[in-house]
């Protein structure tokens, strides 16, 4: 008996299981259809023996094997006769006949199977007259929403209407309600709804020369606290002067997303006060270059959560790295220990590489990511997001025939670093190669 075959009465692309040969001489025998034949070739003639049916099952096992051969069958070791029926799971050895007779061996092996995206959608019904912004009268670009009264504008328009309140005004009005603003964020929720009402009518769209005047007034890149409302002092520098500045009662206000202190929102210095990663504000930076002495009255970062990407240093591998599949952070570690170095030191050549921009950055799951180089502030949470999409690069950078054997020898998920059972299965994490680009489903192009 040679090579096996299947055939099936309803064939499908999809193949949802497979009969693994033990003997490496042999090929992967295919499994399509809901009810499968698998035959075999005749070494003496071209004729083919059906010794077998795999029948899918939806029960506690996921298929079912019967006997088509005049001979006994070996399923799991035990013999199945002519017609009778045996329950197979992932990983059960199927043997076509006896062993001593020359019989190759097979292992049953179920594709994971890939939940297909939900592409349903909730449609609203939007009347386009709410998502004009009240000082411009377009589409809102970049939204930003005032607190308390959620009236909502361009990032541009109101940063614009913010610099010239100071200026004239004692506190800050709403150009909506006239309602004293004390809050203004940017809205990523109406964001997207701006993207889709534009890609849905085109007509609404700007110029770009004018979306680019916009985004140059655009000022607001976290929360911020606005105006006099408060009677309270927020920060060090309301009333007393650090570094040639102190805050008056129209100063804006960035609350730090790592202590929960306040530092002025300033654009007269270099000094980044927001993590281009995640556009949340940091204090530690503008402190230390303030030479605010701590505080027990007013909380500040040291300077070790907001610093530059070639200032951070980590000596483990970050949870996110490889999608959190905890078998390939580990093989990642054999291979950095494999070639005598540390993981920093592995950081700092990919650091050098997204420097002389050798790295596609299509992946890189941060803001502005065009933009991110060594010399960028970013927070801890983003450096760990920046080294895990590293760690990817030098992985599938490595040549073959470094990886350690046992991995070389795995096959590549048909869904790469995209497949969910890596998720929820020790067995299909641990088998197959996930550090590889997806060949199926919807992340194909990325």
């Amino acid at each position: 008996m040679e090579v096996g075959e299947s055939s099936g009465s309803r064939p499908s692309d999809e193949v949802w299981a497979k009969l693994v040969p033990l003997n490496s001489g042999y090929p992967d025998v295919a499994i399509r259809s809901n009810e499968t034949m698998v035959c075999s070739e005749i070494t003496s003639t071209s004729d083919k023996l059906v010794w077998c049916q795999i029948s899918r099952n939806s029960g506690l096992f996921p298929a079912i094997i019967k006997n088509k051969s005049p001979n006994a069958i070996l399923v799991d070791g035990v013999a199945i006769q002519r017609e009778e029926v045996a329950d197979i799971k992932c990983g059960s050895k199927i043997v076509p006949g006896s062993v001593r007779e020359g019989y190759p061996s097979y292992k049953f092996e179920v594709m994971p199977v890939q939940e297909e995206p939900c592409n349903k959608k909730l449609k609203i019904f939007l009347d386009i007259e709410h998502t004009k912004c009240s000082i411009c009268w377009n589409v809102w670009h970049d939204v930003v929403t005032v607190a308390p009264c959620l009236h909502n504008f361009c990032n541009g328009c109101f940063s614009e209407w913010l610099r010239r309140s100071q200026e004239r005004h004692s506190s800050v009005l709403c150009p909506h309600c006239r309602g004293v603003a004390q809050f203004v964020g940017r809205n990523h929720f109406l964001h997207n709804i701006e993207e889709e009402i534009l890609q849905a009518d085109s007509s609404l769209r700007r110029p770009e020369e004018e979306v680019a005047l916009l985004d140059s007034y655009a000022s607001i890149k976290s929360n911020v606290v606005v105006g006099s409302w408060i009677k309270t002092d927020l920060c060090p520098q309301c009333g007393t002067e650090f570094g040639g500045f102190c805050c008056d009662h129209n100063t804006v206000h960035l609350q730090c997303q790592a202590c929960g202190g306040m530092m002025p929102s300033r654009s007269d210095i270099s000094v980044p006060q927001n993590c281009l990663g995640c556009n949340r504000a940091f204090c530690g930076a503008y402190w230390h270059s303030q030479r605010v002495p701590g505080s027990d009255i007013y909380p500040s970062c040291g300077q070790d959560t907001f610093k530059p990407v070639s200032e951070h240093t980590l000596s483990r591998i970050p949870s996110l790295t490889h999608e959190r599949n905890l078998y390939e952070q580990e093989i990642t570690g054999r291979c950095i220990l494999q070639m005598r170095r540390t993981l920093q030191d592995v950081i700092s050549d990919w650091i050098a590489k997204l420097d002389n921009r050798e790295i596609d950055r299509t992946r890189m799951p941060l803001n502005h990511a065009e933009i991110i180089t060594s010399s960028t502030h970013v927070c801890n949470n983003c450096y760990e997001k920046l080294v895990s999409f590293l760690l990817y690069w030098f992985r599938i950078s490595l040549p073959h025939h470094e990886l350690p054997p046992d991995v070389s020898r795995r096959e590549n998920c048909w869904y790469g670093y995209a497949c969910r059972t890596q998720h929820h299965s020790v067995d299909h994490a641990r088998n197959r190669n996930h550090v590889c680009r997806p060949t199926r489903g919807s992340h194909m192009s990325q």
